[in-house]
Parts: C-alpha cells; structure tokens; sequence
C-alpha cells in the first residue's frame, strides 16, 4: 500500500482534566473520503482541529506523506508557528460556521487567502477565485456579500475558499449542521463533486446516507476513542459493536 497522505499515531487531546480523544490510531490514503460519526462530545470535531492543528495534540504524532509535524522533547511534541501555517494551508477546513468575512464580497473572501498568505498579485488571484467560485456554482454571485448570500450559498464560498488554497486534504466540520434543510442538499452535491474528482476529504456529519454513498470508509467515534471502523456497508449496514448499533438507532427510527 502507498505512503499514507495523513498518519495518526496515539493521538491525544485534553482540555484540562476532560480528555477529549483518547489514542487514536488512523491512517488516510491519498484519494480517501472519510466520513467520521459520533455522539455530541464524541470528540469528532476535536480530531479534525487537531489534523490541522487548530488545535495542538496532548500526545501523538501526526505525519502528512511521511513526515511528522513538530519535534519531538522531553515534554512532548514542540511545533513552530511558521510549521504549522505549512500544514494548515496543505490540510483545508471548512467550518460548520462559515466565517466569511462580512465586509468582502464572495470574490474578495476566495482572494484573501490567495493574496495574504500565498502572496499572489490580485489580478492572478481573481482568475483562481473565480475558477473556485464557478466549482461550486456561484460565479454570477461573486460580487454580493455574506448578508445577500443564503446559508447554502455562503458555505459553498467557504468551500470555494478552502479550495482556492489548493490543499491536499480538506476537512469538513458538520458543513450543513447550520443550514435549513432545504439548503442541504446543495452543499452535499458540492462535496459529492469534489469526491468524484479525487480528492482526500474526511467529513464529520449526522447526514448516514450522504455518508454511506459518498464514503469509502467510515469512523465511529465514543468517549474519543475509535470504537468501529470499516467500509459504509460494514459500519452503517452491518456494524458488529453494541454502542455503534443504538447509535445508528436513533436515525433509523423514524424510518418510512
């Protein structure tokens, strides 16, 4: 099997005296879509701040394509700020909020990055930013701001922002968890696209059959720790774990 494009190696993250992931232990190959579940406080979205390192590991490693982020100390890993703007521009993440800038128009809010951080003069970064913006079916609203936007709208800016910065891996923190649902679906048939072209995406959410057709594996998470993982026919059809079964309960209930 190829190099793995992220390794996790006894991942931990605590907050005070609550301790949130408790050894995780992953790897995620290059072209991966993986769709993380769990409870409230589970600790998913803890995992995804630390992948990139919005939030800094108690203990563990993490390696992008082989290479382990900080260096290790008598007290644990040590990470330089110039490390870890690096990683946080090769590993992309998009917010359940969507943190768009209220005084830019969506074209500006795809630039900023583009400009600020990669140093690339405007007229280059509008092309780019267009090209993001027309990826996620919003050219012809490049000029209204975030209050003009529906909520669908401005989350596929912030996916066109994310992908601007051309990263490696893209993480997705319950991107619909803040919209109506009639807004859903049209975010969901973005990352659905994203996925059909190939790229590496782990993506925590409640929606199981998106998860099911747009993953090939699948995490379920308790008490920060990896409880079942597998294959979306393994995990959501046919999960061997007791917790994992009245999990996936609670949305089969309702069922018609």
């Amino acid at each position: 099997m190829d190099q793995p494009i992220i390794r996790i190696s006894g991942l931990h993250k605590r907050f005070g005296d609550n301790h949130v992931l408790r050894g995780i232990d992953f790897d995620v190959q290059a072209g991966d879509r993986v769709a993380i579940l769990g409870s409230s406080g589970s600790g998913k979205s803890t995992l995804l701040r630390c992948l990139n390192f919005m939030e800094t590991p108690s203990e563990g490693q993490i390696a992008l394509k082989g290479k382990t982020i900080g260096r290790p100390t008598d007290r644990g890993m040590r990470y330089t700020q110039n490390e870890l703007a690096a990683v946080r521009q090769r590993v992309g993440m998009v917010f359940q909020q969507f943190n768009l800038f209220p005084h830019m128009t969506a074209l500006q809010n795809v630039m900023e990055g583009l400009t600020t951080v990669l140093g690339i003069e405007a007229r280059t970064a509008r092309d780019r930013a267009m090209a993001e913006l027309g990826k996620v079916g919003l050219e012809s609203k490049a000029d209204a701001y975030p209050a003009q936007l529906s909520g669908g709208q401005q989350q596929r800016v912030a996916i066109a922002r994310a992908l601007a910065m051309d990263p490696e891996v893209l993480l997705f923190d319950e991107p619909t968890s803040s919209l109506d649902p009639e807004l859903v679906g049209e975010v969901l048939n973005v990352i659905k696209d994203l996925a059909q072209d190939g790229r590496t995406m782990l993506l925590v959410t409640h929606e199981l059959g998106f998860a099911y057709h747009y993953a090939n594996k699948v995490l379920f998470l308790a008490d920060g720790q990896l409880y079942e993982t597998g294959t979306p026919d393994e995990v959501l059809k046919h999960p061997k774990k007791e917790r994992t079964q009245r999990f996936l309960e609670k949305f089969t209930a309702f069922s018609f």
